[in-house]
């Protein structure tokens, strides 16, 4: 298994654990604690479980706007596609390109050397551009779970074909909806994301992504800075 995929399992699993054990503690009704736990170790395990597949996905965002996710586990690499950017990263590099109406242009980093931090990176930026990504879903109902005032309502339904789970959850005064396939790729999600609207909707989805999805795009500049000189 490779080394990022087995750190993102761990975190993942570390999250689920924590969820199983506090959530009794920190709710009065014991069996309240033990149906927001079961539900959100359901809905973790499956996001958890796509992280180490391959698979892409494609989301309509507010707007008629598109973004995408592509992963692969062999050999690891994922990239994020949105509205006048992407993120890719692969062994070899860490690729970052931003389009305006004259043109696009990439810039190639050296890959980074510590195990597990490539698919951090990705999630971050991709967050950072108010994309809705599996861990910040994990954090939101990690953190709903664990407060008693929270009310969390569960529902099913099915997007691009697929059957998924959905939740509504009001806490703290905010409320937000996500949904997660049975493959564990998010579904949907309608609410706030690092304080700003967020909203993603599921339009496609394949098993199978093709290696133009990892490549820069057509007509760009490149900046390669891989390259160094004595």
């Amino acid at each position: 298994m490779p080394a990022a995929s087995t750190t993102l399992r761990v975190l993942a699993a570390s999250v689920i654990v924590s969820l199983s054990v506090t959530s009794c503690q920190a709710l009065g009704d014991a069996g309240v604690a033990l149906g927001r736990a079961d539900l959100v170790n359901d809905l973790a395990a499956r996001m958890d479980r796509a992280l180490e597949q391959t698979w892409a996905a494609e989301y309509q965002l507010d707007g008629g706007r598109t973004a995408s996710i592509a992963q692969t586990e062999e050999p690891l690499r994922s990239t994020y596609t949105w509205p006048g950017g992407k993120i890719t990263v692969t062994q070899e590099a860490v690729t970052r390109c931003a389009s305006t109406a004259a043109r696009t242009s990439c810039t190639v980093s050296p890959p980074l050397l510590t195990a597990g931090k490539p698919s951090v990176i990705v999630y971050d930026e991709a967050r950072k551009q108010g994309l809705v990504t599996p861990p910040a879903v994990i954090r939101l109902l990690t953190d709903a779970a664990l407060r008693p005032e929270a009310v969390i309502k569960q529902s099913d339904t099915t997007l691009a074909g697929h059957h998924a789970t959905c939740v509504d959850v009001t806490n703290a005064g905010e409320r937000f909806t996500a949904c997660v396939t049975n493959e564990g790729v998010l579904g949907s999600f309608t609410g706030r994301l690092d304080g700003k609207p967020a909203e993603v909707t599921l339009n496609r989805y394949t098993e199978t992504v093709e290696a133009a999805a990892f490549a820069v795009p057509v007509g760009a500049g490149v900046v390669d800075r891989r390259t160094t000189t004595s």
